[in-house]
């Protein structure tokens, strides 16, 4: 090559003009007689390229005529402005040299969904996937941002557990040695013992349920970003919840517009959330909306469905929060509000565009003893929990934290149809490959 110095496809098209050296694969190919047009691709973007055979020596030519989509190259030539290029600029090449030939490449036009999902590693490629990959990389940075930006550390804690959090059904279980243990669903008991030390912590680490959904929004394993505050109480983590997915957005609308336009995300949908102060109504309030506004009857002490959800936001174009779910069917360490027995000192943030929960929150109880028969009732073994139930002996306090599936709200932000679209290679019930 003419020059070693390369410059990625996005630095090339802001130069502008004159002489470049790009490097990358081949997006897409066509072939005449006197013209090879390659569509080069790198991680900025897309770059028409064309071979003039007059103009390159014949072992050039002939190299190039072999290439097929997504051989890897490194050309030099010189770039012009041509509004009919994809990306309005293109190379004419002067050198090239083909790095690796690749055989037909399987991702054609009209292909299934799950045929894709069988070759995720290869599907990743395409600028859908890689423009959702770019918002995913901020998002994450973005949590990381604003937990550090107002003091909070980083904690870590196993993976492998004795015991859940949630419902027991979806642990998955696994073999330990001689021992039975479990995949973590979610770092909060230990989290709710690091607090008496730290105070202020956040994760962002796998989390893992064994739910048999094949929905849209269920994935058997995720990214869980979490928070747990000592002296915090249900508004104060609500605030935060707030606080954490408008940073989110900022970040993504600053960073992302170019992603979001080649995922053909409208933009202006995610605008509300940043001007906007998200409603927080109760359980009991959606139940009354739902009727009124849906004619939808829901008893009072059911969970909302899906459905539920989805009608209930229809009515608002930024998240919400709902309070004061009933006790008896929410998690053993939500505790009772001491008002109204009936319900629970928690929160879901539901999201707009029939996104549904996007983060889940509460108070945690202190009283041991309500800690103690709740575990009972779940046919839990309170030994797997002691060291759990030591917090609450030796100088506990009020706190709070949540609990945000990162996925769900990649998915919301780039407006896909399905989770598994918002991470590189999903675990769902019936996939577990690549």
């Amino acid at each position: 090559m003419k020059s070693e110095h390369y410059l990625s496809v996005k630095e090339a098209m802001q130069k502008g003009k004159g002489e470049v050296s790009i490097r990358g694969w081949v997006y897409r190919e066509r072939k005449s007689n006197q013209f090879i047009f390659l569509v080069v691709r790198d991680y900025s973007d897309i770059i028409q390229c064309v071979i003039k055979k007059e103009k390159v020596s014949d072992d050039l030519w002939k190299s190039a005529e072999k290439i097929l989509i997504e051989s890897s190259v490194k050309l030099s030539g010189h770039i012009k402005e041509d509004k009919r290029a994809p990306t309005g600029y293109e190379v004419e090449v002067e050198d090239l040299e083909v790095v690796h030939y690749a055989e037909n490449f399987p991702v054609t036009k009209d292909q299934s969904y799950e045929y894709l999902l069988d070759i995720r590693h290869l599907w990743l490629r395409s600028r859908k996937m890689t423009a959702m990959l770019k918002v995913r990389s901020t998002v994450f940075g973005a949590i990381h941002e604003y937990f550090r930006s107002i003091g909070y550390y980083e904690f870590h804690s196993p993976i492998i557990i004795p015991g859940g959090a949630e419902c027991g059904p979806t642990l998955f279980e696994i073999k330990y040695f001689d021992k039975k243990m479990f995949l973590t669903q979610t770092w909060q008991l230990y989290a709710e013992a690091a607090i008496f030390a730290l105070e202020k912590i956040y994760t962002i680490a796998p989390s893992f349920r064994a739910e048999r959904s094949k929905t849209s929004r269920h994935l058997t394993e995720y990214w869980h970003a979490e928070v747990e505050v000592a002296w915090y109480d249900l508004e104060d983590i609500i605030d935060m919840a707030e606080g954490l997915v408008k940073h989110v957005i900022k970040r993504v609308l600053e960073k992302n517009q170019e992603e979001l336009k080649i995922l053909e995300r409208d933009a202006t949908k995610l605008e509300p959330t940043l001007k906007k102060t998200f409603p927080r109504i109760t359980y009991t309030e959606a139940l009354k909306t739902l009727k009124e506004k849906k004619g939808m009857e829901v008893e009072w002490g059911k969970d909302l469905r899906t459905i539920e959800e989805e009608k209930l936001m229809e009515l608002y174009d930024t998240p919400v929060f709902v309070t004061h779910y009933p006790k008896e069917i929410m998690a053993f360490y939500k505790p009772k509000d001491p008002e109204n027995a009936d319900v629970s000192l928690c929160f879901d943030m539901l999201g707009p565009e029939a996104n549904g929960e996007l983060i889940g929150g509460s108070e945690r109880d202190m009283d041991i003893k309500e800690l103690i028969k709740a575990l009972e009732k779940l046919g839990e073994k309170t030994e797997d929990y002691s060291y759990y139930l030591d917090t609450r002996k030796y100088g506990s306090v009020p706190h709070a934290g949540f609990g945000m599936g990162v996925e769900r709200l990649v998915k919301w932000i780039c407006g896909l149809d399905n989770i598994k679209d918002a991470i590189p290679f999903p675990r769902t019930m019936n996939r577990a490959n690549p």
